[in-house]
C-alpha cells in the first residue's frame, strides 16, 4: 500500500471550476473562471495529485473540457481525470498528454468487459474505477441514473480482474460538507486487495483525520477534497499537514 494521498478536486463545467450539490446539475456553484489557475494554486500549496472531473463530458458521453485538464498536468501535477471517457482512444489521448490516471465510471457499470480490456491494455496503475453510489447502488451517467448493482459487487468484480485503484463517492454526502461515509468506503474492497480513495462530504480537518485513521486498518488510501477548500473551511496546506 502506497502513502496516503490528498486529492484537491476541480470539477469542470462550461470551462469553469464548479461544485454540484449531491450531483445535481441544477444546484451548481461556480468557484472560478480558470481551472488551470486553480490547479496552479493547488500546486503552489504543495499538492502532488489533482482530481479533475469533466462534468460536461460525463453528461454528454464524450470529452469536452480536456484542454483544461491537460493544462493542469503541464504544471507538473499528477492528474487523475474522469468524465466522458468511453473508448481506448480517449484513454490514450489523455495518457499521451501527460495525464497520470483516467477514471472510468458509467462504462464500468454498463460495459464491464470493455473496461477490463482497458486495464489489460493500459495497466492497472493507469485506470481508476470510479464507483458513485446512491443507497449502496452504483449510479451512472453523471449520477442521473441508478443501476441495480450494489457498489461492493462492482468492486469485487474488478478486483478479480486486476483493478488496483477505486474512487468511491457516496452521492448523498457529496457537496454537503456533512462528513464522508467512511464505513461504505471501508467495506468496498476487502483485505487490501486494491486502494480506495474516499470522495464526498469532507467538511472539516477532522473529517480528513478520520479518513486517515481509517486508512490504517482498511483499503482506504486517499481522500478527495473539493467544496471545503473552495469555501475556505480549511486550507490545502492544513490538510496536507495532517
Amino acid at each position: 500500500m502506497s502513502n496516503f494521498q490528498i486529492y484537491p478536486a476541480i470539477d469542470l463545467r462550461g470551462g469553469k471550476c464548479v461544485r454540484l450539490f449531491q450531483g445535481d446539475y441544477g444546484q451548481e456553484t461556480v468557484y472560478g473562471d480558470s481551472p488551470v489557475e486553480m490547479a496552479k494554486k493547488f500546486a503552489e500549496a504543495g499538492a502532488e495529485w489533482l482530481h479533475m472531473v469533466d462534468l460536461d463530458g460525463a453528461k454528454a458521453g464524450h470529452r469536452i473540457n480536456d484542454e483544461s485538464v491537460i493544462g493542469a498536468a503541464k504544471l507538473g501535477l499528477k492528474v487523475q481525470v474522469g468524465g466522458g471517457i468511453r473508448t481506448s482512444e480517449d484513454i490514450r489521448f489523455y495518457l499521451d498528454n501527460g495525464i497520470a490516471r483516467v477514471i472510468i465510471g458509467s462504462l464500468a457499470i454498463r460495459e464491464p468487459e470493455l473496461v477490463v480490456s482497458f486495464i489489460e491494455e493500459f495497466g492497472a496503475d493507469r485506470i481508476v474505477i470510479g464507483i458513485d453510489a446512491k443507497d449502496g447502488l452504483a449510479a451512472t451517467e453523471g449520477w442521473t441514473e441508478t443501476s441495480v448493482q450494489p457498489a461492493a459487487d462492482v468492486a469485487r468484480f474488478f478486483v478479480s480482474k486486476g483493478a488496483r485503484h477505486f474512487i468511491y463517492t457516496d452521492i448523498a454526502t457529496d457537496g454537503t460538507l456533512a462528513g464522508p461515509n467512511i464505513d461504505a468506503n471501508k467495506q468496498l474492497v476487502e483485505d487490501g486487495a486494491a486502494e480506495v480513495i474516499v470522495s464526498g462530504g469532507i467538511g472539516t480537518l477532522n473529517d480528513v483525520l478520520n479518513v486517515k485513521e481509517a486508512a490504517g486498518s482498511s483499503s482506504i488510501n486517499g481522500v478527495i477534497i473539493g467544496k471545503a477548500l473552495y469555501e475556505e473551511r480549511f486550507t490545502l496546506e492544513e490538510a496536507l499537514s495532517c
